[in-house]
């Protein structure tokens, strides 16, 4: 597949958007990687390593320096490019750590794998950014944010220029985020809504889809829809239940082919309502186990 990239000086001056050939339901029109900066830029996602993104990139930044590759996360649609990127234009990559990096206690001890979106395994970031570190350029500076829920490793970027924050798939317009353990906890989730909106920025620049022009609205409205998910689930264990039944009730007028999205979100919500002792799992909890309320 083609795709003509383009810059977009619509979304935010000084702000390039370079969207790779890789639409799916889960990406949208495909993952948007940015380039900030005039003379020194930042590569903000720089995406899936398909040949045609990494020569748009490589074209676009051509005789500039490029102080950071900034991935948000390991995702197979975020992290992949960001190897050879740095090969080719000499620059460090740069990330909360590696793909299972800042997961909870309780998230490292179940007995439950991934699911729902590809996890690149292998990302190993040249240079580790903390909560609060700060990367700068001739004429930015962003702020790495920790905004883990949708993963344990994402860090969002909140341009302080541009009243802007880069929240990769923790905060889209298009869809509510995908939260699928180990990798995603909604409980870490939950609380990345809290500091985001209190932010109070003027935008959002998303991994997917177009840009949030009005953020603290869009944190709320993200929320009020995992609480509202939260009673369904709680409603429809009226009787105890498993995974497969909760998401041919819950989800009924939903695709089948996005049922199995749905089941690792129901598995979030039933995770977290379990640390709130609210339901409980027989015997353990699992995918496959029997949720009941207490």
């Amino acid at each position: 597949m083609t795709r003509t990239y383009r810059s977009d000086p619509s979304i935010d001056s000084g702000l390039q958007r370079l969207v790779a050939p890789n639409p799916s339901v889960m990406t949208a029109a495909g993952t948007n990687t940015y380039i900030l900066g005039k003379d020194e830029v930042a590569i903000i996602d720089p995406g899936p390593c398909i040949d045609a993104h990494l020569e748009a990139i490589v074209g676009a930044v051509a005789g500039r320096r490029v102080v950071g590759l900034l991935v948000t996360h390991a995702h197979l649609d975020h992290s992949p490019a960001a190897a050879p990127l740095a090969r080719t234009l000499d620059a460090p990559v740069m990330a909360f750590g590696r793909a299972d990096a800042g997961r909870s206690d309780l998230m490292r001890s179940l007995p439950v794998t991934g699911g729902g979106e590809g996890v690149d395994t292998g990302f190993n970031p040249d240079v580790t950014l903390a909560d609060d570190a700060e990367i700068a350029g001739a004429d930015w500076r962003l702020r790495a944010i920790w905004t883990p829920g949708h993963m344990a490793n994402h860090l969002s970027f909140h341009w302080i220029e541009g009243d802007a924050v880069f929240t990769g798939d923790t905060v889209m317009g298009w869809s509510s985020t995908m939260i699928s353990p180990p990798d995603g906890d909604l409980g870490q989730y939950l609380t990345t809504l809290d500091r985001l909106e209190a932010l109070d920025t003027e935008r959002f620049h998303p991994g997917h889809g177009d840009p949030v022009t009005a953020p603290v609205a869009r944190c709320r409205e993200l929320r009020a829809h995992r609480l509202a998910r939260e009673s369904e689930i709680l409603a429809a264990l009226d009787r105890p239940a498993r995974i497969s039944a909760l998401v041919a009730r819950i989800y009924a007028s939903t695709p089948p082919a996005l049922h199995r999205a749905a089941a690792r979100n129901v598995l979030a919500h039933l995770i977290h309502l379990e640390m709130q002792g609210r339901v409980a799992a027989e015997p353990t909890i699992a995918p496959d186990a029997l949720w009941h309320r207490l």
